[in-house]
């Protein structure tokens, strides 16, 4: 079954630096396909999870956290169009949060941060090891992503919807 990995803190703010790139061409024979430069690639052959988790952890000339999703879960997320009663425009950007592992005890949703009426934060749904929310593009709102990743007590790395978005049209045309 084909996977999606995505790296946790890749790239960001001049640490952990790769060349996702240059991984996905190295991890050729796993049919590997990067998305941007975070760190989220598609594997399109199927491969263990281990398999996938020790190579992508040999190219990698530091340590972090490699979260590895069976394709078909990351499918079925955008099937549901999990965003379409959300507002949207040029100052919100939809995200999702893939966690290392289920949360066990999920907060009463949605949860917005600072406050319910005045959000910059706000986490609409939580399904299986994915965390759906909305952002208001103020610097202040990147700080409560990880007051959303401590609040859950799992670790968790962040990407625009619009990068689930590209996986699934790859993911689409590999059937």
């Amino acid at each position: 079954m084909s996977s999606v990995v995505f790296l946790r803190g890749v790239n960001v703010g001049g640490a952990n630096r790769c060349q996702p790139a240059v991984i996905a061409k190295q991890l050729a024979k796993f049919g590997v396909i990067n998305i941007g430069a975070v760190g989220t690639f598609v594997v399109r052959e199927d491969v263990t999870e281990s398999a996938v988790r020790n190579a992508f952890a040999k190219k990698l000339p530091f340590k972090c956290e490699i979260m590895i999703v069976p394709a078909p879960d990351v499918i079925r997320l955008a099937s549901k169009d999990p965003f379409a009663q959300e507002p949207s425009g040029e100052n919100i950007t939809r995200f999702v949060n893939v966690l290392a592992k289920r949360v066990r005890t999920p907060p009463a949703l949605p949860l917005s941060l600072p406050s319910d009426d005045d959000w910059l934060l706000k986490v609409i749904a939580i399904q299986d090891r994915f965390v759906l929310g909305l952002y208001r593009r103020q610097m202040k709102a990147i700080s409560y992503l990880g007051k959303v990743e401590k609040l859950l007590g799992v670790p968790a790395t962040n990407r625009n919807w619009n990068t689930i978005e590209k996986v699934v049209k790859i993911l689409a045309t590999n059937r």
